[in-house]
């Protein structure tokens, strides 16, 4: 069954401001768009450029003023689901370009800080095995707390705390994959079924690719893991990807502005 997805935010500035917006689901594999709709207001500037990895699309604008956003799509969803806990980890030195970055600390992901912790924990488990321990110990360890993080939040500071929102359980996530030397990334996303209603965001993960024979020699494939527990992968609408939430934020304002409303509805229909 398709999604039905809508989406609406506004903010204002006061003098002519530069914004970056990501928010539309993705047109890539396993993902379809089947209608899609996109009202702007008007502003000094729009464009488009491509996003991270080529996954979807930034909006660049100069607004000035009140701005509204008013997003509506249905998205068919068809990628191939794999049982992550069997799957092997791609060793380091066979992994593809697109894989490499993100294996590094980011700004809110710092992994080398809880490679001693990772080890302690999950070193007597490897590959997709560990990345479910690890997601079950997430979801029994931290509480699902809205408003216990703000925007300078890092999974340092979530893991210590062990509460927040998806933001920092996907953060949390992809510091303790990145420690265990699996490249993960953040994923920003729609899902139904999220409480509140938001948008939301998972972590996905690089391991072997069970249709490859040759196995961990070469290739790999893109696995997501939602230690939230509210969306499992079969229903998920990407948006974006990235290191960490800072490269996939719906709205980056390169200056003063004021966030007014935001409203997101997703449904299965």
């Amino acid at each position: 069954m398709p999604l039905t997805i809508s989406a609406q935010f506004s903010f204002s500035t006061e003098e002519p401001t530069d914004v970056l917006l990501q928010f539309e689901a993705a047109a890539i594999a396993g993902q379809h768009l089947v209608s899609a709709e996109t009202k702007l207001s008007d502003a000094q500037h729009c464009s488009r450029v491509s996003a991270g990895d080529g996954i979807g699309e930034r909006i660049w604008l100069r607004a000035e003023g009140r701005f509204d956003v008013d997003y509506r799509a249905a998205v068919e969803l068809s990628r191939p689901l794999a049982p992550i806990a069997s799957l092997d980890r791609v060793e380091p030195h066979y992994l593809p370009a697109e894989a490499v970055k993100y294996l590094f600390d980011s700004r809110y992901c710092q992994a080398d800080s809880m490679q001693g912790f990772v080890l302690d924990q999950f070193g007597h488990l490897a590959g997709g095995a560990r990345i479910m321990a690890m997601h079950d110990w997430i979801a029994a360890n931290f509480t699902y707390s809205p408003g216990a993080s703000n925007a300078s939040t890092t999974a340092a500071d979530s893991f210590a705390e062990r509460r927040g929102v998806c933001r920092d359980y996907a953060h949390v996530m992809v510091t303790l994959a990145r420690a265990s030397g699996i490249p993960a990334r953040y994923v920003s996303c729609f899902a139904p079924q999220v409480t509140p209603p938001d948008f939301h965001a998972v972590a996905e993960v690089f391991l072997t690719d069970p249709a490859n024979a040759n196995g961990n020699d070469e290739g790999g494939a893109w696995y997501l893991v939602d230690p939230t527990g509210m969306a499992s992968a079969a229903d998920i609408a990407i948006i974006g990807v990235g290191r960490d939430a800072a490269d996939v934020s719906f709205m980056t304002s390169f200056g003063p502005s004021n966030f007014l409303s935001s409203k997101v509805a997703v449904s299965q229909s």
